[in-house]
């Protein structure tokens, strides 16, 4: 039987080591804030955004609520992050994606400033990856890894799949597997013969956006198993990527859906904004 990788207790973790820096940072007179701007109401990123102002005021950072309408233009969203990222009382800008189809998202990552850029998504913290320099680390992907290293699982020389080619899980999670020594195939939901290429993997991980799209004849005996997928199955129940009931019993680990690597994400985002925070005070200090 596979051993589950619980990542609500390994975010609550995380969360609890970041409040304690929180406060050491006021010991010293210096607050934490993240600034939280949603455009629209959309109701999954209203959820979403729900759950980062909890999750910061948990560890005491400070979060700014931008809510704009949904006709902003994108000169009026640029225009607020330049202010953002004048203002000391900021160390994190996270602006929630989607954005409605008039914005370039793009344009907007880049305007954040790449020292508050907390999500990692900003085209210098996507270099500093690609180079294996210091910068801010996507947060889904920086969890998968935690994960992993959370239960001894080697990575470096292991096969590694990923299924999901996206710019915030996919690709950035293919580069930190190469940066820690693994041999990594990226795959998509189109990619020929894909069931022979994933049942040869170590460590599979799968971020297609598909519910259960990854059965047990895709996957390796005693294979690592990592689900970032959150869909909704045919009864209306959260699922992920991966058909979790048939595939459990041939994996040595396996995440959960819920409670695997969803937690993750925001336990990551709060470690970005402490550090931010802490590397803003160290230069202020110097």
């Amino acid at each position: 039987m596979a051993e589950l990788i619980d990542g609500k207790a390994l975010a609550a973790e995380i969360r609890s080591a970041a409040a304690e820096r929180v406060r050491a940072l006021k010991d010293k007179g210096r607050s934490v804030g993240l600034a939280v701007i949603i455009v629209g109401n959309n109701p999954a990123s209203r959820t979403y955004v729900n759950n980062k102002k909890k999750a910061c005021a948990d560890v005491g950072i400070e979060s700014f609520e931008y809510a704009l309408d949904i006709n902003t233009t994108q000169a009026e969203l640029i225009g607020l992050i330049e202010k953002l990222n004048k203002d000391d009382r900021v160390d994190g800008i996270l602006c929630q994606l989607p954005l409605p189809s008039h914005i370039n998202a793009d344009a907007v990552i880049d305007s954040i400033a790449p020292e508050k850029d907390v999500d990692g998504f900003h085209a210098v913290s996507v270099g500093n990856l690609v180079l294996n320099k210091k910068g801010m680390r996507p947060c889904t992907p920086s969890g998968v890894m935690r994960m992993l290293k959370s239960k001894g699982i080697e990575v470096e020389g292991k096969r590694c799949v990923v299924v999901g080619r996206s710019n915030i899980v996919g690709k950035p999670a293919a580069l930190m597997l190469i940066n820690a020594g693994a041999t990594v195939t990226v795959c998509n939901s189109k990619t020929r013969n894909l069931p022979e290429i994933t049942s040869q993997a170590d460590i599979l991980i799968a971020a297609v956006g598909r519910p259960k799209f990854i059965t047990a004849d895709m996957v390796k005996e005693g294979a690592v198993v990592i689900d970032v997928g959150i869909n909704r199955d045919e009864n209306g129940k959260l699922c992920g990527d991966v058909d979790f009931s048939a595939v459990r019993d041939k994996t040595s680990y396996i995440t959960p859906v819920p409670g695997g690597v969803g937690p993750m994400t925001i336990a990551e985002l709060i470690e970005n904004t402490v550090l931010s925070a802490e590397q803003k005070a160290e230069k202020i200090n110097n």
